[in-house]
């Protein structure tokens, strides 16, 4: 799909989002104001966009990996969701999980964004759901693999 993305500057500044490499699924996104996150604080970065997304699409956000391994910067509500609908600034709600304060510098790449599709099931509510070998078993009902401790029993 190469439906066009809109996207409006809302602030002169604001840095376009931009593709590292031509075969990134994420985009950068930059923040446009500077600020200082303490260690455990988050904060509503914004990012001067707003976006105009193709039919049947959602804006994920995601924190950049780079930052999240080096200063334990990550986001708060990841993935987080645009919705194809919504034409306000796009902002990056950071967090510091780290042991030292981080500063956010303006023109900074604090997150990626992709654009994914979204379905848009008609909801049918029924009494009964159809079998399967897994059934309700959820949160940790595959067990928990053991750790690679390096050591060889043999």
């Amino acid at each position: 799909m190469n439906a066009p993305l809109l996207v409006k500057r809302l602030r002169p500044d604001a840095v376009l989002p931009a593709y590292a490499h031509p075969d990134d699924s994420g985009m950068d996104l930059c923040a446009v104001e500077s600020c200082v996150l303490a260690p455990g604080q988050r904060a509503r970065i914004p990012t001067g966009l707003a976006f105009a997304l193709p039919p049947c699409t959602e804006l994920q956000l995601r924190p950049r990996s780079g930052l999240a391994l080096r200063h334990g910067l990550s986001m708060v509500n990841t993935p987080a969701t645009i919705d194809e609908g919504y034409r306000g600034e796009v902002c990056v709600i950071l967090i510091n999980l780290g042991q030292e304060p981080f500063t956010v510098e303006k023109g900074m790449r604090i997150a990626q964004a992709v654009v994914c599709p979204v379905l848009r099931p008609v909801i049918q509510e029924t009494d009964t759901l159809s079998e399967t070998a897994r059934g309700a078993g959820g949160f940790g009902s595959t067990g928990v693999a053991a750790l690679n401790t390096g050591s060889a029993e043999g």
